[in-house]
């Protein structure tokens, strides 16, 4: 972990894939506090999310504590028990964040660290914001026009049609 500026972070993926990612500022400083914490020097390579016993934690231990805070937070905002939530949720509400922030799918696939932007597609489903932000984009239908059928008039185009 590099924490000073640029901040970034080394991760390990699937497949013992590995890739560096940047932290934003206040990312950076929570890294140094929890460090500071755990007493771990800042440039040692080791995992620096451990759980209770001490141990690298797992996807396992994430969902346990993401659900834990989930609870707790449904507790005082009752919309929230209808929902689900789940570490991937992170994920995909980040692909989410940066597309809407204009960040091009290919940096977003590397980010994520899939090899194909394929891949990164499967993770892309529009939300109702992002539909209407699309149809703001283009012009309605004038009523008058929508029944019309220019090309029917077009006799020179007829008769070639007929030609055929």
């Amino acid at each position: 972990m590099i924490l000073e500026t640029p901040a970034s972070v080394r991760l390990h993926g699937k497949g013992r894939k590995e890739r560096c990612c940047p932290l934003w500022p206040e990312t950076a400083r929570a890294f140094r506090l929890h460090l500071e914490e755990c007493r771990i020097a800042p440039h040692e390579t080791r995992s620096v999310l451990l759980n209770h016993r001490g141990e690298p934690l797992t996807r396992f231990g994430v969902r346990l504590i993401l659900n834990k805070h989930f609870q707790d937070a449904a507790r005082h905002v009752p919309s929230l028990r209808r929902k689900r939530l789940h570490p991937h949720s992170l994920r995909h509400s980040t692909v989410l964040h940066l597309l809407r922030a204009g960040v091009d799918l290919s940096t977003i696939a590397n980010w994520l660290g899939h090899v194909s932007v394929t891949t990164t597609n499967r993770y892309l489903t529009m939300d109702l914001e992002a539909k209407r932000r699309a149809l703001d984009k283009t012009e309605p239908v004038n009523g008058r026009e929508a029944g019309r059928i220019p090309w029917r008039s077009d006799q020179s185009l007829i008769h070639w049609l007929e030609s055929l």
